[in-house]
């Protein structure tokens, strides 16, 4: 038996021919579907930051067929890790690959100095970065801040957990570092959801007669 896989082939037009035909008659019947749908409130109008909701990641199938109290790694069922000398050997060839990408960039940028070196502090000071523009910051003036507040969560839960897993193996400065931007962005954190709060706890109050 041949192992290729068989395509079912469908044809969208014939498809879209009788949905343009039964159409009209759904209208007809149901004069309520043809109504407007109400108009969107002008986000210009309304105060605050402009809230962005990402759709929360699907589960995939695994993860939906896997028991209840499964751990992620038995989820997934992950390969075996690299041996040390597979490691070792794509390490080499990362940082061969690396160092001819920065030569590359100097010869046709001459004046170009040197790339900042990745340091933990880096890492950090990224994750801080993202949380902030999450929650508003870096908005240019007179512009409305777009806020990912789920997203700025997701953020200083990966901080939390870095925080974590680090936990005596930092020095001093990486680990006052880490504690204080963790303080800090949940505190911006802080501040805003309660801003959300309260304008979501005030009634929609219609305009005085005569004005808009």
């Amino acid at each position: 038996m041949s192992d290729t896989p068989k395509f079912e082939v469908i044809d969208r037009r014939k498809i879209k021919a009788e949905e343009e035909q039964e159409s009209p008659r759904s209208e007809t019947s149901n004069p309520s579907a043809a109504a407007p749908a109400p108009a969107a409130e002008d986000p210009a109008v309304s105060g605050g930051p402009r809230l962005v909701v990402n759709d929360p990641p699907r589960e995939s199938a695994a993860e939906q067929a896997a028991p209840e109290g499964a751990t992620a790694e038995q989820a997934l069922e992950l390969p075996p890790p690299p041996t040390a000398e597979e490691s070792s050997q794509q390490k080499a060839a990362y940082d061969a690959s690396s160092q001819r990408l920065e030569e590359l960039i100097r010869a046709q940028n001459p004046g170009a100095g040197a790339p900042a070196a990745v340091t933990f502090e880096a890492l950090v000071q990224q994750f801080y970065v993202s949380a902030m523009i999450q929650m508003g910051a870096g908005t240019q003036e007179g512009q409305r801040p777009r806020v990912d507040i789920l997203g700025a969560r997701n953020t200083i839960d990966l901080l939390a957990i870095l925080s974590e897993k680090t936990k005596g193996n930092l020095t001093d400065v990486e680990d006052r570092m880490l504690r204080s931007v963790l303080f800090e962005v949940r505190m911006a954190f802080l501040e805003l959801t309660s801003m959300i709060n309260m304008q979501a706890m005030q009634p929609n109050v219609p305009p005085p007669m005569g004005k808009k």
